[in-house]
């Protein structure tokens, strides 16, 4: 089987078995989802969700946060690990937001980079989530599981994964495949563990490079 075939083989299985993927941060504004994924760095999903509601709560708005002290920023978002770090990019992330683009979310890829604290990985969630467009998001579970069932060679840095990744996978599939690695590696394809291969979809398919 071929790379692109298993790939094809491999998205349609992960819809099967998750047809229900979506992005396990909790958001219902552009600007929130940018906030979440960068406290989640290093920080569960589950954690991050809880620490941004009092965040939010305090700071309801980009102009708001914006304005907010870097120091009280730091103390709400501190359970998330890297504190100081976060709370310095989600400060000046809110303020290009502000004085930039009148409180909005840019919905073009190289934009979202240029905002303090996005990489690729981020920029893509918020392509994928936020404005449906084609979208790749390489993080850990993305890296491990396409390696190990076959659909990179040996291949550990985000972007090489990313670019190899759009060569294969259907455009508009991409974003909630990524999804459903996520989803799929938690449960079953483990990294802390061995992989639960006898209750794995994809089993019969996966190169188990482990």
């Amino acid at each position: 089987m071929t790379t692109e075939k298993l790939a094809l083989e491999v998205v349609e299985r992960l819809e099967k078995e998750y047809p229900d993927a979506g992005c396990t941060l909790d958001y219902n504004e552009a600007w929130k989802l940018l906030v979440s994924v960068r406290l989640a760095a290093q920080c569960t999903d589950a954690r991050v969700n809880v620490v941004v509601k009092g965040l939010f709560e305090k700071y309801p708005s980009v102009a708001a946060l914006a304005d907010a002290d870097v120091s009280d920023i730091e103390a709400i978002v501190k359970p998330c690990g890297l504190g100081k770090s976060k709370a310095r990019d989600i400060s000046a992330c809110m303020k290009m937001l502000h004085d930039k683009y009148q409180d909005q979310v840019p919905d073009q890829f190289d934009q979202l980079l240029e905002l303090p604290g996005v990489g690729r990985k981020s920029a893509n969630l918020i392509m994928g989530d936020v404005f449906q467009k084609p979208a790749i998001v390489t993080d850990t579970h993305c890296i491990r599981l396409c390696n190990r069932i076959g659909l990179v060679d040996h291949i550990k840095e985000p972007k090489k994964v990313e670019m190899a990744l759009w060569k294969i996978i259907p455009p508009e599939k991409g974003s909630d495949f990524c999804h459903r690695l996520v989803i799929h590696g938690r449960e079953i394809c483990t990294a802390r563990t061995k992989p639960y291969c006898d209750r794995c979809c994809l089993a019969d398919i996966c190169k188990k490079e482990i």
